[in-house]
């Protein structure tokens, strides 16, 4: 089996595994208690916070665990849609091929009174900075846009953008769930006001991520019942999940500069390979994307076909965000950038990492090649196209 999937989730290291084993058995306490027990798992959460927030160039006073990066998303969006109300603006900027955490979010607001701008995807999948800061207006209160996207793997001129939003005095938020651990990030470097993340996408385990907010920043309660994470986070914290994170993070931040480095080459073997697919295009900017990620449309064919019979080959891998594997429509970000609907329902996503090998790589060049021509061969939209009864698009 090769497992091609790593932006919907990863394999949790062996470091993680064992420290949540351990804190399992050994740190049940409540960290909310004075006792012995209680006051050990206190510990592991501090510790925990120092490690994450080292590890992305923050204070540990900044950093607040959740349930995973859509939890954070939600907080951070709302967090500073609500300072804006109370300051009589109700303008946000973002971009029309986000997360749906995001844009789930955003559309809540539209509907509460507040505007949205969604800056146009170019071709490539990048945001241009000089579009966003001419969107922003007198009554923007916030810019969120993702630091990487979660399908085409492209990477955002953040650092640009944040500076940009910092001498407009509006606060800045980006969905980082895809680049940490697998690229640098440093908030105080890129201008970052507020950053969402996600365990699971660096090899920590499912259901814990953490919010950094910068100091200052008052944060509005998304769940209420207790004191835990300041006062901002209510429930008791799950220390063997946030314990895993921090070991996870800091694993990944430790070898991130060799494992991009021998992902990326990997990568750029898959999409050269790829590319010798008659009418098929990569998906994104190919040097400005993400190490492990690859994704393409190949035209006549349909996506969910392609996956099953790369399923029943051993390979695992997608056609766009897990979140949204279950609709029938084509992927927003791909028509985003461009992508016409018959086009996009035929993409492939796949999601490399440190674990995939050469001779993985080349298996699924083989298993690709050989799937879309067989589709192919009995489609009749790829039919049409080859008689020339229907222009070819790619």
């Amino acid at each position: 089996m090769i497992y091609a999937d790593n932006a919907a989730t990863t394999r949790m290291s062996e470091t993680a595994i064992n420290t949540m084993v351990s804190l399992m058995q050994e740190t049940y306490g409540n960290p909310s208690s004075l006792y012995f027990f209680g006051q050990k798992a206190k510990e592991v959460l501090e510790q925990a916070r120092e490690d994450i927030a080292a590890a992305i160039g923050a204070s540990p006073k900044e950093i607040f665990f959740t349930s995973g990066g859509s939890e954070a998303d939600n907080q951070a969006i709302l967090s500073a849609a609500e300072l804006g109300k109370k300051a009589g603006k109700m303008h946000i900027v973002s971009t029309a091929f986000e997360h749906h955490a995001v844009l789930h979010t955003l559309e809540k607001l539209k509907k509460n009174g507040f505007e949205i701008t969604l800056l146009d995807v170019h071709e490539n999948g990048v945001i241009l900075p000089e579009e966003a800061e001419a969107a922003i207006r007198e009554d923007t209160c916030l810019v969120t846009i993702m630091y990487a996207n979660n399908e085409i793997g492209t990477i955002q001129p953040i650092r640009r953008i944040g500076e940009i939003c910092r001498k407009k005095g509006v606060l800045f938020h980006t969905d980082a769930v895809q680049a940490i651990g697998h690229i640098p990030v440093n908030v105080v470097d890129d201008n970052i006001d507020m950053l969402s993340a996600s365990a699971h996408k660096f090899h920590g385990p499912k259901g814990v991520g953490f919010l950094y907010a910068k100091k200052g920043i008052r944060l509005t309660n998304l769940i209420e019942g207790g004191a835990q994470e300041r006062g901002k986070r209510a429930g008791t914290e799950n220390v063997p999940g946030i314990g895993a994170m921090a070991e996870a993070l800091k694993e990944a931040v430790a070898g991130l500069d060799k494992n991009a480095a021998d992902i990326s080459a990997k990568r750029d073997k898959l999409i050269k390979g790829l590319k010798e697919i008659p009418h098929c295009a990569l998906n994104g900017d190919a040097e400005r994307r993400l190490p492990g990620n690859v994704n393409f449309c190949f035209e006549g064919i349909e996506g969910e076909s392609l996956l099953l019979l790369l399923d029943d080959k051993g390979i695992q891998a997608s056609s766009g965000s897990a979140c949204t594997s279950g609709s029938l429509d084509p992927s927003h970000v791909l028509l985003a950038i461009g992508r016409v609907h018959d086009v996009a329902h035929g993409s492939l996503r796949l999601t490399i990492s440190e674990e995939t090998t050469d001779n993985d790589i080349e298996c699924i060049i083989k298993s690709v090649k050989e799937v879309v021509e067989y589709l192919r061969g009995f489609s009749p939209v790829w039919r049409d196209l080859v008689s020339g009864k229907t222009p070819f698009i790619l």
